[in-house]
């Protein structure tokens, strides 16, 4: 299995963990809920529930990035270096 497979791995499950970040934030946040008229009330139970998909959804999000950031580590190098190529070429020009 080779970095291609890996990639795609790591971004299905930045994918996932993203949705259950957003989903159970927009939940949790009880006032943009009420803008749109909509009144939820959790037992007890379901608030930590909640709590916890919420922390541990945006732990895994925050270790797949570090991971993805990793992978793409060389991509983002030389992306960079030859954005700031062309625009010290661009530079020359004007002048």
């Amino acid at each position: 299995m080779g970095k291609k497979f890996w990639m795609y791995v790591i971004d299905i499950g930045l994918v996932i963990s993203f949705l259950g970040v957003v989903i159970t934030g927009i939940i949790k946040f009880r006032t943009l809920l009420g803008y749109f008229g909509v009144t939820l009330v959790f037992s007890d139970a379901a608030k930590s529930l909640l709590r916890t998909i919420h922390d541990w959804s945006g732990l895994v999000m925050a270790i797949l990035v570090l991971i993805h950031l990793i992978l793409n580590w060389g991509w983002i190098v030389e992306t960079t270096k030859e954005y700031f190529k062309r625009k010290e070429n661009l530079k020359g020009v004007s002048k």
